[in-house]
């Protein structure tokens, strides 16, 4: 009699085992790809770029968001990238006004940031529509290159009044050691 059972609840037990095997879904849920996604948009030596998303019942609302996000991103990462490299160079030069050139370096990356930037391209867009809820989710992606920006905050700083010409120097030095190093990644 005991073996009668045994052969259902075996078939029973391995029909359930099978089926929490085809479930794809983990504890955290569903994995979303979003456009825009993966290594070929993300920084590099040669690149800065930045990905946003804006959502809006108002398509062109939406895209503004987008590209301010995006921008935003830009931003942060040309300010961290720096803010990194000024520490570096005023640590292994000891400079005694070392405090002055990275504040100066913090207001040229804002003000920079705040200009319409000559290389800065757009290199995608994509639009949805939910209807359910009818908003839009627009997805953008920028880049800009490095050496590109170097020279743009380079040229910003020679228009800056409030930097001094010893400040400008280490600027000069700083930028350069960037410019050549991001156009070597591009040979």
């Amino acid at each position: 009699m005991l073996h009668a059972f045994r052969l259902p609840f075996l078939l029973l037990a391995a029909v359930a085992l099978l089926s929490a095997c085809s479930k794809n879904t983990s504890p955290a849920g569903n994995k979303v790809k979003q456009p825009f996604s993966g290594s070929a948009y993300e920084s590099n030596n040669r690149f800065f770029r930045g990905t946003g998303q804006g959502v809006s019942a108002k398509q062109n609302i939406a895209r503004s968001k987008a590209d301010l996000d995006a921008k935003n991103q830009l931003a942060a990462q040309v300010g961290t990238n720096m803010r990194a490299v000024t520490d570096q160079y005023l640590g292994q030069t000891e400079n005694a006004g070392a405090a002055d050139v990275a504040d100066k370096f913090q207001t040229l990356v804002r003000e920079v940031m705040n200009t319409e930037l000559a290389d800065l391209r757009k290199i995608g867009e994509e639009t949805y529509h939910t209807p359910e809820t009818q908003d839009y989710t627009v997805y953008v992606a920028y880049e800009i290159r490095k050496a590109a920006m170097w020279r743009f905050m380079k040229k910003q700083a020679r228009t800056n009044a409030k930097v001094s010409e010893q400040e400008l120097k280490v600027m000069d030095e700083i930028l350069d050691q960037q410019i050549k190093a991001a156009e070597a990644e591009g040979e």
